[in-house]
């Protein structure tokens, strides 16, 4: 298993500005291949043009990849035909936006089971935001949020390829952290909180914390005899069994 979940950040979507080089760069790299197929799944963002073009340059312009888009919003793909193009792919980069959306549109369509089969293949499976959740038992995400009620964060259901809840944008949206800490008491278990432009490294049992930018960092989260804790985890260039991460 090979997961690199990613808290948020700037790829170059609408904006020139682009902080997730490091992270990007890992991805390529735990591939094993010099020049790695990458297959984005746009899903979340509704198949963004934006998006879509700053992952391209990013991944195929400058770090080599051969760069398919697979889009699922507003098509009618044969289920043959994804399950295909997920097996062609030695990276499934999945990106931001509406968590529940995708789930919902990728169990429609057995894109589920086809990123499972991947996963057993040793692809590298990864993203951020949304592309985060996905490869997680739970997420806490914004896919209810309203005009009306902007900073509303509820508990998503995703993949469940690691066993654990994961928050992403943990710095920079404010509304983040008292979500989690309602969250993970009324669900008792670990949790993963994710900074923008930091990420959590999954290799088989191991596991490590990997930023872009200085000082941003992960969190294991949970309740313990009534009391909320929250660990930081620096980067680091070490693996570490995963167990322990995940168990309370």
């Amino acid at each position: 298993m090979k997961i690199i979940a990613i808290g948020g950040g700037r790829i170059g979507r609408f904006s020139s500005t682009v902080r997730t080089t490091p992270l990007d760069r890992e991805i390529v790299r735990i591939s094993g291949k010099s020049s790695p197929r990458l297959l984005f799944l746009p899903t979340a963002s509704a198949g963004c043009d934006e998006y879509c073009a700053a992952i391209y340059k990013q991944f195929s312009k400058r770090l080599g990849c051969k760069v398919d888009i697979m889009l699922l919003v507003n098509t009618d793909p044969e289920r043959a035909r994804i399950r295909d193009r997920i097996a062609w792919a030695d990276i499934v980069y999945v990106g931001e936006g509406n968590t529940l959306r995708m789930m919902k549109t990728w169990r429609r369509h057995g894109v589920d089971h086809a990123l499972r089969s991947a996963m057993k293949r040793d692809a590298v499976l990864c993203g951020s935001s949304a592309g985060s959740i996905a490869w997680f038992s739970w997420g806490n995400s914004d896919s209810y949020k309203t005009k009306q009620d902007p900073t509303r964060l509820a508990r998503v259901r995703g993949l469940g390829f690691v066993d654990a809840l994961i928050c992403p944008h943990y710095d920079v949206e404010k509304h983040r952290r008292p979500s989690l800490k309602a969250m993970t008491k009324k669900h008792p278990g670990v949790a993963i909180a994710l900074d923008e432009h930091c990420a959590l490294v999954v290799h088989d049992d191991e596991y490590r914390v990997l930023a872009s930018v200085k000082g941003r960092k992960a969190y294991r989260v949970y309740w313990k005899d009534g009391k909320y804790v929250e660990e930081p985890l620096a980067p680091s260039t070490q693996l570490r069994p995963l167990g322990p991460l995940l168990a309370k």
